[in-house]
């Protein structure tokens, strides 16, 4: 089962738009899976551009996870702009409708803002830490 995953992250990167700096790694992106399924149960998710945008807005704070495979990149290009400006770490996942079902959600989605809580904080903690060693595109 191993086998077909890694092989999927490699077709999936064969997708990816212009724009998808820093990219999580297989491992990375897994990890982001796990803890957004996790905060998907405790409702600890926004999902979307429109609401990700109005709540970077409001000044809260958690990391951005965007797809890297969204077409066109104009839907979604502001984000990590705004995520700079508040400092808020950003990462890039190959796959849209993977992210979209880490989420527990039939669509795929391009976004999602994953916020910190107490029920999954170890999982949080990690992938924060790995998506701010990421290095930021120039």
């Amino acid at each position: 089962q191993r086998c077909c995953e890694e092989r999927s992250y490699r077709e999936q990167l064969c997708n990816l738009n212009g724009i998808a700096q820093p990219l999580a790694s297989r491992k990375l992106t897994r990890k982001l899976y796990k803890c957004i399924k996790k905060a998907a149960k405790h409702r600890q998710i926004r999902r979307g551009v429109k609401e990700v945008q109005k709540f970077i807005n409001k000044g809260e704070k958690g990391i951005a996870v965007l797809a890297g495979d969204t077409l066109p990149i104009d839907v979604y290009c502001h984000i990590p702009i705004m995520c700079e400006e508040r400092s808020l770490p950003y990462a890039y996942v190959p796959s849209k409708s993977d992210l979209g079902a880490a989420a527990g959600s039939k669509r795929p989605t391009c976004v999602i803002l994953l916020k910190p809580h107490e029920e999954y904080e170890e999982a949080y903690g990690e992938c924060l830490q790995e998506v701010e060693a990421l290095p930021l595109p120039l």
